[in-house]
C-alpha cells in the first residue's frame, strides 16, 4: 500500500465526480446553486434523519436559501412502497433534485425514486434481471450521493436493490443513468457512527473487494482497484472501529468506494449467503456478510490459492499466505466485536432450507469462481450455524 495524504481535498473522476476529504460537506449548498438546483429532495433512513449532523446539513442549505423537503420513511431493507411514497413527496411538493445521503438503505431508495420521477411502468417492469434495463429510456433528475458509512460503496453505484413487499424477493433496478452526478464523501460525517456499525459496515466493503477479487472472468482494473481496498481496509477497521481518527475513516470511506468499483467484475456466494438472510430474518446485510466472509471463503479456497496468496500479501500476512487468510478473518470479526456464528444473530435450524432456496436463486453466486449447488449453500449454512 503507498503513503497518501488524507488530511487535504481531493478531487476524483472515476467512475463520476468525485469530492473527498474532510469538510467537503460544506460546499454542498454552493454546488447545488452552481447547477441553478434550488429545491432538493434528500432521502435518507429514519435513524439518520433525527441525528444532530444531518440536522446540520439541512440547517445549511437553508441558511443558504434553498428549499428542503426529507424522506425518510423507508424499511431497513427497503421495499416498492417506499419508493413510490418518495416519488409521490417528489412531485407533490416540486423538487428539482435528488440527495442519497445515508449507508446503502438510503442510496437504493434515492436512487430507485430518481428512476420513478419519470418512469411510469410497475417498477419492477424494469428490473435488470429480466431486461427491464431496455425501458429505461427518460431522463432523471440530477442527482448527489453522500455517504455516511464505509460500507456499501453505493454511492458510486448504478443499481438499487428493492424487495416486493409480500414476498420480500429481491429485484435489482440497474441502468448508467442511475449513477450520482456528484458524491461528497466527506469521512467526518462517518465520525460519530458506533463501534458495532463501523465494524459491519466496514466487513461489508472488506467483503466487496475480496468476492471481487476472486468473482470468475478477467478484468485487472477491478483487481489491482479491489487489491488496493482490501490493503486500506486491512490497516484501518480495527483503529476506525475502536478509536477512530480522520485518518482511519478517511482510509476506510476510500475503500469502501473502491470496493463498489471493484465489484462491477463481480461478487460471489458471501453475498449470495447473506442477501437472504436481510429478506428472510431482516439481518443487516453488513453483518450478515461478515459472519458468512470466512465460511464462503473457505468453501473457494481449494483450487484458487494464487489468488488467496495474494490477497494474503495485500493483508500483510507474508508471501504464500493464503491458508492464512480464512483464519485471519474469523480472528478480525472477533477483534471488531462481531459474531463468529449465524446462531449468534438470530438463524435457527429451521431457517436452513429456506435460506438455501433462496440462496440458490440469488443474483451474485453465478459470478463465484467455482460453481455453487443448493446443498453446498445447506452445508455452509449449517457449519456457519
Amino acid at each position: 500500500m503507498g503513503t497518501y495524504n488524507f488530511s487535504g481535498k481531493h478531487n476524483y473522476s472515476f467512475p463520476t465526480s468525485i469530492r473527498f476529504g474532510a469538510g467537503v460537506i460544506d460546499e454542498l449548498a454552493d454546488h447545488l446553486k452552481d447547477k441553478n438546483l434550488q429545491n432538493p429532495l434528500l432521502v435518507t433512513d429514519p435513524v439518520l434523519s433525527d441525528l444532530e449532523f444531518f440536522k446540520s446539513i439541512i440547517a445549511n442549505l437553508k441558511k443558504t436559501g434553498l428549499s428542503v423537503e426529507v424522506f425518510s420513511d423507508t424499511h431497513k431493507n427497503p421495499i416498492k412502497s417506499d419508493v413510490l411514497k418518495g416519488a409521490e413527496m417528489y412531485h407533490a411538493t416540486k423538487r428539482d433534485c435528488v440527495i442519497g445521503i445515508g449507508g446503502g438503505v438510503a442510496m437504493d431508495v434515492a436512487r430507485a425514486i430518481l428512476l420513478r420521477i419519470n418512469h411510469h411502468r410497475d417498477l419492477f417492469e424494469y428490473d435488470d434481471l429480466i431486461g427491464g434495463d431496455k425501458f429505461i429510456t427518460e431522463d432523471v433528475p440530477y442527482f448527489i450521493t453522500v455517504p455516511t458509512t464505509a460500507g456499501t460503496g453505493s454511492e458510486v453505484g448504478r443499481s438499487a436493490i428493492i424487495s416486493e413487499d409480500e414476498s420480500r424477493k429481491k429485484r435489482i433496478l440497474f441502468h448508467p443513468k442511475l449513477l450520482a452526478k456528484m458524491v461528497f464523501a466527506d469521512p467526518l460525517l462517518t465520525m460519530d457512527l458506533p463501534p458495532h456499525i463501523t465494524a459491519a459496515t466496514g466487513m461489508d466493503a472488506l467483503t466487496h473487494n475480496m468476492e471481487a477479487y476472486l468473482a470468475k472472468n478477467y478484468h485487472p482494473i477491478c483487481d489491482g482497484i479491489a487489491l488496493e481496498g482490501i490493503s486500506l481496509i486491512i490497516d484501518s477497521i480495527e483503529k476506525a472501529t475502536v478509536n477512530p481518527d480522520v485518518e482511519s475513516r478517511s482510509k476506510m470511506m476510500i475503500a469502501s468506494l473502491m470496493g463498489a468499483v471493484a465489484f462491477q467484475k463481480g461478487l460471489g456466494i458471501v453475498h449470495s449467503l447473506a442477501h437472504p438472510m436481510s429478506s428472510l430474518l431482516d439481518t443487516h446485510h453488513g453483518l450478515a456478510n461478515a459472519v458468512n466472509l470466512p465460511y464462503g471463503l473457505k468453501f473457494n479456497y481449494n483450487g484458487f490459492e494464487d489468488r488467496f496468496d495474494t490477497m494474503g500479501y495485500h493483508m500483510n500476512l507474508g508471501a504464500n499466505s493464503g491458508d492464512k487468510v480464512v483464519d485471519f478473518i474469523f480472528d478480525l470479526n472477533k477483534k471488531i466485536g462481531l459474531p463468529k456464528k449465524l446462531s449468534e444473530v438470530g438463524v435457527n435450524r429451521e431457517h436452513i432450507d429456506p435460506l438455501s432456496a433462496l440462496a440458490i436463486a440469488d443474483f451474485c453466486h453465478p459470478n463465484n469462481p467455482k460453481p455453487v449447488t443448493q446443498e453446498d449453500f445447506k452445508k455452509l449454512y449449517t457449519e456457519a450455524l
